[in-house]
């Protein structure tokens, strides 16, 4: 598995620890808004931070999408 897959299985459990939420509902999430691609994207920044940063990044991204 390659680094990039790990960390965003680790996203994805983060996540879903932070908004006491089930994997499949933070996975449904991040299909809807496309957070999985984002992560991807901005693997090389978000892999350095802190969950608590990650979790607060990814809320941000998807605030103008709700």
């Amino acid at each position: 598995m390659s680094s990039e897959l790990k960390f965003l299985a680790f996203c994805v459990e983060i996540y879903k620890n932070a908004k006491k939420i089930s994997g499949k509902e933070a996975f449904a999430i991040f299909q809807k808004y496309n957070v999985l691609n984002y992560i991807k994207n901005c693997y090389g920044a978000l892999h350095t931070t802190s969950s608590q940063y990650i979790v607060d990044n990814i809320d941000e991204f998807i605030k103008p999408a709700i």
